[in-house]
């Protein structure tokens, strides 16, 4: 512990010397002849620790004194100029300093400040030595702990201030980091939740990190700690945290076809079908990776297999009813629906030969029905989105009387608007309608134009909705893709 307290307080906190470019410069000046000393003894008198240990403590003093830096981004430059994050970056005992030198609201104070700052630590492989450093720590030392936390505190400040560096820092050994500490058998503490945090946001949008993750076989690491809640609810609410940021993280690297593979050999899909039975609190997020695992072409091999291991007999009863459960996760009804119905119509959608008659004929028993069901959601959403519509239509009127003009970006906006008010859902439902009667069952095209008759519903509509979201298909993918998928669907439109 320093001897003193700091001499230097920002000019508010008392009468002391001002804090100005001459004071920091002053200070780093010190702090540079300070560590210069402090290893010079070190490396002559490696075995005698009092020969070094006055030189430790003025260091150290310093070193406090130097957090006022913390408080002027805009006096960053001169750490970097006076080469002084060089130095600071060979002593990681200066983890704190560096937190409070990287918090994100300072660095948002100053954005010069902040981008030098930076540059010059990535520079330095900062997220390199950083790791090296926690490698080194013993967390059943509390001090060693809170190390670890503050390390981990400094990689989210720099990422959410420059997200472009997860990738370097995945690979400058972060990743691996993080995946040891997820699966060490220590008891769930707050450097868990903060690694699931860290990994969850490496992931983000970032199709390099979510590669590595897989190679690592990271998906099987994932997988067995989730295992954990699919008999057990998390115990407090900060586990219950830690579970969604593994979920997270598992869909994210789902994005990328190469983990589909993964997640199908590492039994996945048995995992989550066994959660969807369980109805623990891990359901609605199991639902998600499912959605996540069986979508697009790339879903194929994994919606053979859901049907393989039975997943159709759970599957189901989930979408004729929405469990009231859903408050406690936090998760809405239409969240849920929306996952539902999405798997139903991956299946359709990738589904050949036996596994496909199989699908069919779940629509057919009990007197169709899962086709009343479909229809009941066909016409809740339908009216969600007319009232949304509705809404809109106004204000585009209310902006079109001001004079406003309506450019793309605008209409954009509106139609993000009218998904998220239950149009995706909505097109879901419909693309499972036109599939359902396009099957060749007589009995299920029968019963959907039945229902769609006695409610005052039109063909015309369904098919209008269905040119929408043709329209607006295929986010990432191919030209050719989009326009097979296009036409693909316009066929079913055609003949429903």
């Amino acid at each position: 512990l320093p001897r003193t307290t700091p001499q230097f307080k920002t000019q508010k906190q008392s009468g002391a010397e001002p804090v100005d470019e001459s004071s920091v410069k002053k200070m780093i000046l010190t702090f540079e002849k300070r560590s210069y000393k402090n290893q010079e003894l070190r490396i002559k008198f490696p075995d005698n620790p009092e020969k070094f240990m006055e030189s430790e403590l003025d260091l150290n003093d310093i070193i406090q004194e130097m957090h006022v830096i913390a408080t002027m981004p805009d006096l960053y430059h001169l750490l970097v100029e006076l080469n002084a994050v060089h130095s600071l970056l060979g002593l990681l005992t200066v983890v704190d300093l560096l937190q409070e030198l990287t918090d994100i609201d300072t660095l948002h104070e100053s954005e010069e400040g902040a981008e030098v700052l930076i540059d010059a630590l990535l520079e330095g492989q900062v997220v390199a030595l950083l790791v090296q450093n926690i490698e080194r720590l013993d967390e059943q030392v509390k001090e060693e702990a809170d190390g670890i936390y503050n390390t981990l505190a400094i990689i989210e400040n720099m990422a959410e201030f420059r997200p472009g560096l997860c990738t370097e820092a995945a690979q400058q050994g972060l990743m691996q980091w993080l995946l040891k500490r997820i699966k060490a058998k220590m008891p769930f503490d707050a450097n868990k939740l903060y690694c699931s945090e860290i990994l969850a946001i490496l992931l983000q949008n970032n199709d390099s990190t979510r590669e590595l993750l897989g190679e690592m076989d990271g998906i099987d690491v994932l997988l067995q700690q989730l295992s954990v809640f699919k008999r057990h609810n998390p115990s407090m609410a900060e586990e219950q945290e830690m579970m969604e940021n593994l979920f997270d993280a598992l869909c994210s690297c789902l994005m990328l076809p190469s983990n589909r593979d993964r997640f199908l050999r590492g039994e996945g899909l048995q995992l989550m079908n066994l959660m969807l039975r369980e109805k623990k609190m891990s359901r609605t997020s199991a639902l998600k990776v499912l959605d996540h695992g069986m979508i697009g072409p790339e879903g194929a091999d994994n919606c053979h297999k859901f049907v393989d291991i039975l997943g159709l007999r759970t599957i189901f009863p989930v979408f004729m009813r929405t469990p009231k459960k859903m408050k406690k996760t936090g998760a809405s009804e239409k969240e849920h629906e929306e996952h539902v119905c999405s798997i139903i119509a991956s299946m359709l959608r990738n589904l050949k030969s036996q596994q496909r008659s199989r699908l069919l004929s779940k629509f057919t028993e009990n007197d169709c029905e899962k086709v009343d069901r479909l229809m009941e959601l066909y016409f809740k959403y339908l009216e969600a989105v007319q009232q949304a519509d509705k809404r809109i239509e106004g204000e585009k009127h209310e902006m079109v009387r001001r004079g406003e003009i309506l450019d793309d970006s605008m209409e954009d906006e509106f139609y993000l608007r009218r998904l998220d008010a239950g149009l995706f859902v909505l097109q879901l439902i419909c693309y499972i309608m036109v599939e359902i009667s396009n099957s060749g069952i007589s009995q299920l095209q029968q019963r959907v134009h039945q229902i769609l008759n006695l409610r005052g519903g039109s063909v015309k509509l369904v098919r209008h909705i269905m040119r929408e979201y043709a329209e607006s298909i295929g986010d990432g993918k191919s030209d050719e893709f989009k326009e097979a998928e296009r036409k693909r669907i316009m066929d079913l439109v055609d003949s429903f």
